[in-house]
């Protein structure tokens, strides 16, 4: 009677950890899981903080007019009436001694083409 009983044990036992680890919503799914909610987590945060941005942006865009002065003077290239425009050109370097060959092989002369 007592191994019976103890049979009977062990077959449950067996048939628990069969189901914990191999089961439906066993072990391995459990992990997949969490796996899954992990990355989605790192994404959400991602978005999360690009939604806060453009947030912050919607309302200084609504609250005032310097975000969209500052748009129009540099999207645009707008200016106010009254003001003069300067355009800053930056001058390159003096070429050196030796021209360098380009990729077929010639010599490039200042650059042109």
């Amino acid at each position: 009677m007592f191994r019976i009983l103890l049979l009977l044990l062990l077959l449950l036992l067996a048939g628990l950890q069969y189901k914990l680890w191999w089961g439906d919503g066993g072990r391995a799914e459990v992990d997949a899981l969490r796996t899954t909610v992990a990355r989605q987590d790192k994404e959400n945060a991602g978005l999360r903080r690009r939604n806060d941005d453009l947030a912050a942006e919607v309302a200084d865009l609504k609250g005032g007019t310097a975000a969209v002065e500052e748009r129009a003077r540099s999207e645009l290239g707008m200016i106010k009436p009254g003001e003069t425009y300067y355009r800053v050109v930056e001058t390159k370097p003096p070429a050196e001694a030796r021209p360098q060959a380009d990729e077929e092989g010639t010599a490039d002369a200042g650059g042109a083409r």
